[in-house]
């Protein structure tokens, strides 16, 4: 944009009247003459040769409509592809004209090739059946099989692909030889499909059944109207354990129903701590699937929240995990104070602010006899020393009380029995449901 100042003095000296020259405007045509020239100045549509210039294109409104954590993967649980196609579910949030594919490599150690990629809308019912007019082939560089490097993601050119707003897309990442997936998200709460050779885009396949999500972390779509993203920050709870599987009742799903012109990313990974990475003890049965837990949130917080395509709000539920982990399946080495919780979630907050994000404290659930063995009475004056500090510090930009929604009214210590999915810490569909319905919608306009 062309800023021009116009000073304009009210106040002007006597000036001797002046005879004009034969043919000359009169002067009142030729101050409009001028204003009008200062107008199109102003409204930066004036080319060099005085002629209209077209105006500036508008910036695309790209912002995530889906998003799961990238992990690594234990050395005795790594799964494995060989001429083989993984025919993946993601449910979208926002709608938009076209799409973008974020493929991920970052805990891997050798280059990834990739055999072909394609996207389509999911057909109607279960499974990874596609409706086979929408198949589109995704590129990226403008090749259709692209190597990525060891640790890095890679972004696809924009695919020509409507998206709805909550529905299902299939995306079908082919892998022509031997390779192993160090690189996925462990617990999708989504059945997704590992078949022979490249079917890449076929319109139904069968094969293996898998509940993880490998080397893909994040779509996107070009919204057709201004929109900006949500990013829930948390663990297994936001991840969705505890909820049915393919129902997508996870309670960042749940709210995404009602904010519906928001792009809607579940960044929760299970087992996700603020403040540790995983650190099994050795021997333990932890070795065979801690890593899964991800990066600490203070680790995380630039790739997983920052870097998402027009992420505006921030929901943070964590905590309870760096409670719970030392003693069972990290050392009591890593045991932490509330003060040292509270900390991390400042540092969030400040972070995000520096990043002009918006970002809303959720306090911790209860958890009182639980079945993982987190539950003591040091725990609880720790959670409930956090949570005081949520409510009442406004340091946060706004408090959502998870765990007066969640707790039981006979016994607040413990997660309410109506919304228990069995081992008193992680809630099932009512419970997530009730979660959701908690968030004023207000905090997002």
């Amino acid at each position: 944009m062309i800023t021009v100042t116009l000073r304009i003095s009210l106040v002007c000296p006597p000036r001797p009247r002046r005879t004009p020259e034969p043919g000359a405007p009169p002067r009142q045509s030729r101050l409009l003459a001028v204003l009008a020239t200062v107008g199109l100045l102003l409204s930066g549509y004036a080319s060099a040769d005085g002629e209209p210039a077209a105006p500036a294109p508008r910036r695309a409104n790209w912002v995530g409509t889906w998003a799961a954590v990238p992990t690594a993967t234990p050395a005795t649980n790594t799964p494995a592809l060989d001429n083989q196609t993984i025919r993946q579910v993601i449910h979208t949030s926002v709608a938009g004209s076209e799409l973008r594919l974020r493929l991920t490599n970052e805990f891997g150690t050798q280059a990834l090739t990739i055999g072909e990629v394609h996207v389509a809308r999911r057909s109607g019912g279960a499974g990874t059946d596609i409706v086979a007019a929408t198949d589109r082939t995704a590129t990226f560089g403008g090749t259709r099989s692209p190597t990525i490097p060891a640790g890095a993601p890679l972004v696809s050119d924009p695919v020509r692909l409507p998206v709805p707003a909550r529905s299902d897309l299939v995306v079908s990442i082919y892998v022509p030889t031997p390779t192993r997936v160090t690189t996925l998200h462990a617990f999708a709460s989504t059945s997704n499909v590992i078949a022979a050779g490249n079917v890449a885009d076929d319109a139904s396949v069968t094969g293996t059944t898998v509940g993880q999500w490998f080397f893909l972390s994040t779509v996107s779509v070009r919204a057709d109207r201004d929109a900006d993203a949500v990013v829930a920050l948390g663990d297994s709870i936001t991840n969705g354990a505890g909820t049915a599987a393919d129902t997508n009742h996870r309670w960042p799903d749940r709210l995404a129903n009602r904010l519906r012109d928001k792009g809607m990313l579940n960044l929760g990974v299970a087992g996700n701590r603020l403040l540790h990475d995983p650190n099994p003890p050795p021997g333990s049965n932890a070795q065979n699937f801690a890593v899964f837990f991800g990066e600490s949130a203070l680790r995380r917080f630039d790739r997983d929240v920052a870097a998402q395509p027009g992420v505006r709000y921030v929901i943070v539920l964590l905590g309870v995990n760096d409670l719970g982990h030392p003693g069972t399946v990290a050392p009591p080495s890593e045991t932490v104070t509330a003060e040292e919780i509270i900390g991390a979630h400042r540092q969030l907050i400040t972070r995000a602010h520096a990043d002009g994000l918006t970002i809303y404290g959720a306090t911790i659930l209860p958890f009182k006899d639980d079945t993982l063995g987190f539950y003591n009475e040091v725990n609880e004056a720790k959670r409930q020393a956090v949570n005081r500090w949520i409510r009442t510090s406004g340091e946060y930009d706004a408090v959502i009380d998870f765990d007066r929604v969640t707790r039981d009214p006979t016994d607040p210590l413990k997660l309410s029995p109506a919304y228990d999915s069995g081992d008193h810490l992680h809630p099932n569909d009512a419970g997530n449901a009730a979660m959701a319905a908690a968030i004023p919608a207000r905090l997002f306009h």
